[in-house]
């Protein structure tokens, strides 16, 4: 075994874990447990156990002493302080990504508000509806590039997907998500930066609103 295949072996333990968790299959409380964990995954424990710390890490897993390690919980107490720190650092993102985006950039994005505006039509899906809005704001950080602002924002998307609500099966938000994307683009293609930083805190801030509403 070459010296990079344990580190690719525990990245992959870590993604399907990580995936596991957010898509529900290991629900909120669900303990951690190594030994069980290595033999459902049929691999070792070590890279277990560096997966798990990772996800602690991350904040979508805690560690409690004689207790181990389970997938956190999140309240609404607890998704209303990370909306309120997203709001903030995904405008701080818009702001930078209009200082730097390309026309390149530009036309990237429009192609993902064009599909996403298709898929109006379409029936809707919780899991592609969530992600489509989230590769919009990833791409965003990308243009933006600012490591430490991407870091502390993917932490933030982990924690509020273990909040779970039904709010992208419903047609009337998946319309509002679209309409605040298109109001961020706008401002980037204008060259607008403080209006890019005005919509997206305000499309947070409208994520939050309809995560509460269901």
């Amino acid at each position: 075994m070459t010296t990079t295949e344990p580190a690719l072996l525990a990245e992959s333990v870590y993604a399907a874990l990580r995936e596991d968790i957010l898509s529900g299959e290991l629900a909120p409380g669900t303990p951690l447990s190594v030994p069980a964990l290595a033999a459902r995954l049929n691999v070792s424990r070590t890279p277990v156990r560096e997966a798990v710390q990772q996800l602690i890490n991350e904040g979508i897993a805690v560690y409690t002493r004689n207790a181990g390690a389970k997938v956190s919980a999140v309240d609404e107490e607890t998704i209303t302080h990370v909306f309120q720190v997203r709001e903030v650092l995904d405008g701080l993102a818009a702001y930078h990504a209009t200082l730097r985006a390309t026309r390149r950039n530009v036309a990237d994005l429009t192609v993902m508000l064009d599909e996403q505006r298709a898929l109006l039509g379409a029936a809707a899906d919780r899991h592609r509806d969530a992600r489509l809005d989230l590769d919009f704001h990833t791409a965003i950080r990308d243009i933006a590039e600012n490591q430490p602002l991407r870091d502390a924002l993917f932490r933030l998307d982990s924690q509020a997907h273990l909040y779970r609500s039904d709010m992208w099966t419903f047609d009337d938000n998946r319309h509002a998500a679209l309409a605040e994307h298109e109001r961020i683009l706008t401002a980037i293609t204008h060259g607008d930066a403080e209006g890019a930083r005005s919509a997206a805190c305000a499309h947070v801030a409208g994520i939050l609103v309809r995560l509460r509403r269901g």
